[in-house]
């Protein structure tokens, strides 16, 4: 029912997109920038062009500063900042593209990037990108999220940045019990048993049991596995025999070797948690460094990216890219490219993602002091950088993939912690609507 729910929903959607794009094609926005349907011009590559900042207020201050380096550089251009709270984003986007109005060049991440590029909203980057100074010096792994992300082999976005997942462990409770860093699965696990002692309240891990809980669980089930694709043709992996059994092994350690109040824990309450107990380890983003730091100090806790394989091999899934998009319907978009370029170049990217506390997508920029200093950062680079590991992609194009994710499948993952669902169960249910899912795309698409 559910299922078919969201099918009619998709199809009633499909037609009024259909009716939107027929009236915008000739359409102008009030600004000048037309809709969807609009192809806009290269323009003189000077004047005015309107940048949308998709997480304003909390990045107004560093994109004000790149800004005005940019119109430093290039005097005969001025950029118009227009800064949109990250939680209505993508309806301000939606709007635009319906009405006009939509801006030269604006933040669009990977979990908005299918929707906004299906509408006919984007212009096509790849061309851009080979002819261009940054060609090259972009990591490609981040450059290949964004392209898994916009539905397919069309880049319509180039990354600024990424949050990587990150493994936190306490180093002064490793020393104590003689233990290696948890570089490997095998010593994850190893390490997860010697730490728990349940009298005292010690914990090896704790699990993301609450909200939130899929992408880390996913991520652990793939780097144990090695399997390096989410597809098999139009079928999933996720419900292979070795996930289910890597995932059999993952959550066995909810409640022996992690804290019951795990499974309604969303990620304030398991840093919080880890902050100020006893555990162990810990497995979230880069984002939380800061918390831990202020908590314990710089010399309790370090953090490395996710376990590999025995022979150095990483997989992880991929995690949500930030990044800048140009639109169709831009008038300038000589000018709004400059802009892009200028953004992403080593000085911008790294003074960026230094004021953010994130992975720089120019390889240049993650070569900077500031990530050397800081290493669970430099670490997470190198990994994303390096030739060792794979990335897993995970079908953010698809319209239904947070409903999977999220609605569809987080309780089903407390049900799994407390026992009233298998692994083999649990994902083949997740197989059965990606599979219909990613049917229903192809189909459309």
């Amino acid at each position: 029912m559910k299922s078919s729910i969201r099918r009619n929903r998709r199809a009633a959607t499909a037609v009024a997109l259909g009716s939107v794009l027929a009236l915008t094609a000739t359409a102008c926005g009030d600004d000048g920038s037309g809709g969807a349907g609009d192809k806009g011009g290269e323009g003189s590559g000077k004047g005015t062009i309107t940048f949308w900042d998709n997480n304003g207020g909390v990045r107004t201050d560093i994109w004000k500063q790149i800004i005005a380096d940019f119109e430093k550089k290039y005097p005969d251009i001025e950029v118009k900042y227009v800064g949109i709270p990250a939680a209505s984003a993508q309806s301000k986007y939606d709007t635009a593209i319906q009405g006009g109005g939509l801006p030269d060049v604006g933040g669009v991440g990977t979990a908005m990037l299918a929707e906004v590029a299906v509408q006919g909203a984007l212009e096509p980057l790849d061309g851009r990108l080979e002819k261009s100074s940054l060609n090259g010096r972009l990591s490609q792994n981040l450059l290949d999220v964004s392209k898994s992300a916009g539905g397919g082999d069309t880049l319509y976005q180039l990354p600024t940045s990424a949050n990587n997942g990150t493994l936190w462990y306490r180093t002064d409770l490793f020393k104590k019990a003689g233990l290696d860093a948890p570089a490997t699965w095998a010593k994850f696990y190893e390490a997860a048993g010697r730490l728990t002692d349940k009298g005292h309240n010690e914990f090896g891990f704790t699990i993301r049991g609450g909200e939130g809980a899929i992408a880390p669980a996913l991520d652990a089930v793939y780097g144990q596995t090695g399997i390096t694709s989410f597809w098999n043709g139009d079928r999933t992996t996720v419900n292979d025999p070795r996930n289910v059994a890597a995932l059999e092994k993952y959550i066995a350690l909810y409640k022996k070797d992690t804290p019951s109040a795990d499974v309604n824990n969303d990620f304030t309450k398991m840093v919080a948690q880890w902050d100020s107990g006893t555990i162990g380890m810990l497995s979230h983003n880069l984002g939380s460094y800061q918390d831990h730091l202020k908590a314990l100090g710089k010399e309790k806790f370090r953090g490395i990216p996710n376990p590999t394989l025995d022979d150095g091999t990483r997989v992880q899934v991929s995690n949500p890219v930030d990044g800048l998009s140009l639109f169709k319907s831009s008038k300038n978009k000589a000018a709004a490219w400059k802009f892009i370029e200028f953004a992403l170049s080593a000085a911008e990217n790294s003074k960026y993602n230094e004021s953010a506390g994130q992975v720089p997508a120019n390889t240049d920029a993650a070569k900077d002091a500031w990530i050397q200093r800081a290493e669970p950062t430099k670490l997470a680079a190198e990994a994303l950088n390096g030739g060792d590991t794979k990335i897993v992609q995970l079908p953010y194009y698809l319209p239904d993939w947070n409903t999977i994710s999220k609605a569809d499948n987080e309780p089903n993952f407390q049900k799994l912690l407390l026992g009233k669902m298998s692994a083999k169960e649990f994902l083949d249910t997740l197989a059965d609507q990606l599979n219909a899912a990613q049917a229903d795309w192809k189909k459309n698409h």
